[in-house]
């Protein structure tokens, strides 16, 4: 798979790929070791940005602090100003190529500026770009079909929107609307958007103002690092049924999830937890709802969807982010019976369908199929888990790893026994990765956990430059 996405992305012909795979072994040879630690080398790659003339990071960050909001933060001591982006790279005004560990947020699946995505966009730009779904157009129902086809069981239905925050909203509607029931469970740690609704269901206070959040409950969370029973999901599921008899009328509207926590830093549910849960929500009348805004689309390598490694089936399926490689685009899936219920009143969004945001979703579907990028997610992301495991022995500042395919988190902390988050660590090594040439995000509630996200192209040689990267930063602490 890798020499698959190799050729796709360095070169059209077998002998200028020997040429660069020979230049790459050459450059590994040739590396300098400082500490005992070589310093990492980018893979090399044939994509030259045109020069950029616009505004220079300073002028952008001035005119940012005095017209955009105050609550826009940014990353590194001097925020970068990416001008141009190809496959797993990004480039910035200098020209200066970055490995992309963080895609935007989870959100770039099948690479930056991918062209089968760019020409659909462009293609349908120029025959209309906005009509609304008052009038017909096929893109919206072409993408559906499409959408409808990667999910089980009589999941068919579907509500575009323009973000996963509006579609966990819809969600959440759409399951008080059929059961009649107001209260929803969510889990300690999710984050599910920041709309009035979404904010509730959201349960880290880093991301919730003081204001109204009714009808939500927050379940342990079922983490198997931090949580109280380690990886024995059954024991957490109890809290859920305690919630269900204590908490609540008895009956729910439903139960929200991600299979994998995203903003919380990277924490896959304990296993056996998910069944379990599910029976729970169903006896008290309730629908489960998968949010896989960040772990859909086949990031997790061995399966599509997330919901798909807990062997339960969802009522309602919550999608975004890697849904239209960077288009605005989200969207909600659900049953017929299900989504009858919209049609007791109006129910309109004016860009959820946009024919030009379908066109794109429907090219990153065929992209992902084409290229077979999780296929790709799930070898190149196991062999990247194995090497960060590897720094974890190495390293006692690690204190975990997980994750599936390529969605990985790497969590810091300067006590292994008490787990005392490494926040001041972790801003410090994502500062010298990103001097080295290689980007990764951060989150978790302490804000100590590397978030790494690639595009789905990423390859083995890309994983090994950002766990380089990682050692030679962690070897000068």
């Amino acid at each position: 798979m890798q020499g698959l996405i190799g050729r796709r992305v360095l070169s059209g012909t077998a002998q200028s790929l020997l040429r660069q795979r020979c230049f790459s072994q050459v450059a590994q040879s040739e590396v300098l070791r400082d500490n005992g630690v070589a310093t990492p080398r980018m893979p090399p790659f044939d994509y030259t940005p045109p020069p950029y003339t616009g505004p220079t990071a300073d002028e952008i960050f001035a005119q940012r602090k005095e017209y955009l909001s105050p609550s826009m933060f940014y990353f590194y001591n001097k925020p970068l100003n990416i001008v141009d982006g190809k496959r797993q790279y990004l480039f910035d005004e200098s020209g200066r190529r970055y490995l992309d560990g963080f895609g935007g947020i989870a959100t770039v699946s099948c690479g930056h500026c991918h062209p089968d995505v760019v020409e659909a966009i462009v293609n349908q730009t120029k025959r209309i770009q906005h009509s609304t779904i008052l009038y017909l157009n096929h893109a919206i129902g072409d993408f559906a079909q499409a959408l409808a086809s990667k999910l089980p069981a009589n999941l068919k239905v579907v509500f575009f929107t323009n973000s996963g925050t509006e579609a966990n909203e819809l969600a959440m509607l759409i399951a008080r609307l059929y059961t009649g029931s107001h209260d929803i469970i969510s889990l300690r740690n999710a984050y599910h958007g920041n709309a009035a609704g979404t904010m509730g269901a959201t349960a880290q206070g880093n991301w919730k103002f003081n204001v109204i959040q009714s009808g939500v409950h927050h379940a342990v969370n079922p983490d198997p690092y931090r949580g109280v029973f380690g990886a024995d999901g059954e024991k957490y599921a109890n809290d859920v049924q305690d919630l269900i008899d204590f908490g609540t009328s008895g009956h729910v509207a439903g139960f929200m999830c991600e299979a994998i926590q995203g903003v919380g830093g990277i924490v896959e549910l304990a296993q056996g937890y998910l069944p379990a849960v599910y029976n729970s929500v169903k006896k008290a009348g309730g629908l489960f709802i998968a949010d896989e805004v960040q772990c859909g689309f086949a990031r997790t390598g061995s399966n599509f969807w997330g919901f798909e490694g807990h062997g339960v089936v969802p009522d309602i399926v919550t999608m975004a982010k890697g849904i239209g490689n960077g288009i605005p685009l989200g969207a909600v899936v659900t049953t017929p019976e299900v989504a009858e219920v919209l049609t007791r009143r109006n129910y309109f969004n004016t860009f959820g369908g946009n024919p030009v945001c379908t066109a794109a979703g429907l090219a990153v579907l065929k992209v992902i199929e084409k290229e077979k990028l999780q296929d790709n997610a799930f070898v190149v992301g196991s062999y990247l888990k194995e090497r960060l495991n590897a720094l974890k022995d190495k390293y006692e500042l690690i204190g975990d790893v997980r994750g599936r395919g390529l969605m990985l988190g790497v969590e810091l902390v300067t006590d292994r026994e008490l787990k005392t988050p490494a926040k001041a660590e972790t801003v410090h090594i994502m500062e010298k990765m990103k001097d080295l040439g290689v980007l990764v995000g951060k989150g978790g509630f302490y804000g100590n956990v590397f978030r790494i996200t690639p595009p789905l192209c990423f390859t083995k040689d890309d994983a090994d430059f950002l766990v380089d990267a990682m050692d030679y930063t962690m070897s000068k602490i």
